[in-house]
């Protein structure tokens, strides 16, 4: 009897040929029925003047539009040199897709082609002085894209338009970012942004808001030429920073602490879902937001990646991630990087569920994850006195920020003479019991002050410090950190931290504002 005659060996055979053809049909990652043929990439030396970015796939902030349903999807990002305010009182030479740092967040779905055209217009003509960077070759590597690099991610010169198309196979929170050499101070000025890929049929949960939060690392120092731009110094990439990881800021979607000026707004209630990307170039992320938990990770933003319960997502260069969670109740809710001294670069944002505008923090709230109270002053004392308050007073007291578990410190120097702040800093433990307004105090705020055994330089720079800020703070509300008068500040880059700077580097330091609990 042949083999094919036998009934029982039949139908073995028939059954794994169907088991096959079925995990076949029902294996979204099965290579045979994804999209890897794409044509040629096309290079012109046409010239484009319209918009830098355009297509119905954007989104230019952090809130993610809804997915467009066109399957073929027309994506345009141009390259541009361009002066942004990276942090308060600075003003940073970038170089952008899009006209932003970061670009536009591009969304598709798996199964979706991607029509892309860019043209390098680094060259275009700038009125006034030029203080940007000289016009030279850029190109675009898509992490989601699976085609040719030599092929698509060519470098075009400007002037220059280079149009290519892929499929998008595979789900996922992906980089996109500038690959002509040297890639590491293209990514490090900016040359970077998000694409986001749905899975075909969805995400296996709703959601109430949606938001992009792309977290990079900036290496700056003060242009050797002195120039400024609207009256803000220039500052320029620092490439002996950039080789030695040794970042001044450490920022969400483009700005020092943006997102604790304009916080992303949510309710009590409410469920959230946020796309992450750390694009680095170099140094991790472990993203953490203080107040929840993430109910559902899915690293790389794919849902078959998946955890629950999660506390933090540790994120390498151009890793990503959706976290999701619930906001349980009102506040403000802090998205921080817990490598701290990323923190205090400006990895530090703010969920606002329920405030009032520009209330960014409920009252009675003691903890600031490193938002620091107020810019630093010029004055090496002062300065000092700021770091040592912001170690050690910031959970209780703020500067212009509104009252905590003591009162807030702004003015106190016009309110008590020196001798006596002298002598409530150097033995305050006493003076609640021997001073009368001593005992006012501790009567009005039930928490007694400890004593932090402070020597006599030491409180002198605290009080330098306060008649700093009672001088040339600036108070906007009850919003931290407060800004100061012109001149009377470093920008963050330059005020101290824990970032290692490499031997013989001339240290522009950058902020620290680590935080206690004493009061």
């Amino acid at each position: 009897m042949r083999l094919s005659q036998h009934p029982r060996v039949c139908a073995a055979v028939l059954g794994c040929a169907l088991l096959v053809a079925c995990t076949t049909l029902d294996d979204p990652y099965d290579v045979r029925n994804m999209d890897l043929k794409s044509p040629p990439a096309v290079v012109t030396s046409t010239r484009y003047t319209g918009p830098y970015a355009a297509g119905s796939a954007l989104s230019m902030d952090a809130t993610v539009r809804p997915l467009s349903p066109e399957p073929v999807k027309e994506v345009r990002l141009d390259t541009t040199h361009k002066i942004i305010d990276l942090a308060p009182g600075v003003k940073f030479s970038a170089w952008t897709f899009g006209d932003t740092v970061p670009g536009p967040v591009v969304r598709a779905r798996v199964g979706d082609r991607i029509k892309f055209t860019m043209t390098n217009r680094s060259d275009e003509p700038i009125p006034g002085v030029r203080v940007t960077a000289a016009p030279m070759m850029h190109s675009m590597d898509f992490h989601s894209a699976m085609v040719s690099p030599q092929d698509k991610y060519r470098s075009i010169a400007p002037g220059q338009t280079i149009s290519f198309e892929f499929t998008a196979n595979y789900p996922g929170v992906y980089m996109y970012h500038c690959g002509t050499p040297m890639v590491l101070e293209h990514i490090a000025s900016g040359m970077y942004g998000m694409m986001i890929v749905e899975p075909r049929k969805g995400y296996p949960t709703k959601v109430d808001r949606e938001y992009a939060v792309v977290q990079s690392e900036f290496y700056t120092k003060p242009d050797p030429d002195k120039r400024q731009v609207d009256g803000v110094p220039l500052y320029l990439l620092d490439g002996d920073r950039v080789r030695a990881k040794a970042p001044t800021y450490t920022v969400f979607n483009g700005k020092y602490n943006g997102f604790v000026d304009k916080p992303l707004p949510a309710q009590p209630g409410e469920r959230v879902r946020l796309f992450v990307l750390n694009v680095g170039p170099s140094n991790t992320s472990s993203f953490h937001v203080v107040g929840t938990i993430f109910d559902r990770v899915w690293m790389e933003g794919n849902p078959d990646n998946q955890w629950r319960g999660a506390q933090t997502v540790l994120l390498g260069s151009s890793n990503g991630a959706i976290v999701e969670f619930l906001v349980p109740e009102k506040g403000s809710y802090v998205m921080v990087d817990h490598h701290f001294a990323n923190a205090s670069q400006g990895a530090i944002g703010l969920i606002a569920a329920g405030g009032g505008a520009g209330d960014h923090a409920p009252a009675g709230d003691p903890e600031h994850h490193n938002i620091p109270a107020t810019a630093a002053p010029t004055d090496p004392v002062a300065q000092r006195g700021k770091l040592d308050f912001e170690s050690k007073c910031l959970a209780c007291h703020s500067i212009a920020g509104g009252d905590k578990l003591g009162p807030d410190l702004y003015g106190v120097s016009r309110r008590r003479d020196e001798a006596w702040l002298f002598r409530w800093m150097k033995d305050p433990e006493r003076m609640a019991q021997t001073d009368e307004l001593g005992r006012k105090l501790l009567e009005q705020w039930k928490v007694p002050m400890p004593n932090q055994n402070l020597s006599d330089q030491e409180v002198r720079q605290y009080i330098a410090y306060f008649k700093w800020a009672d001088e040339h703070v600036k108070p906007q509300g009850k919003v931290q950190p407060q800004p100061a008068s012109p001149g009377a500040a470093l920008s963050p880059s330059e005020t101290k931290s824990a970032t290692p700077i490499p031997p013989g580097t001339k240290q522009p330091s950058s902020p620290a504002t680590t935080k206690g609990h004493a009061h």
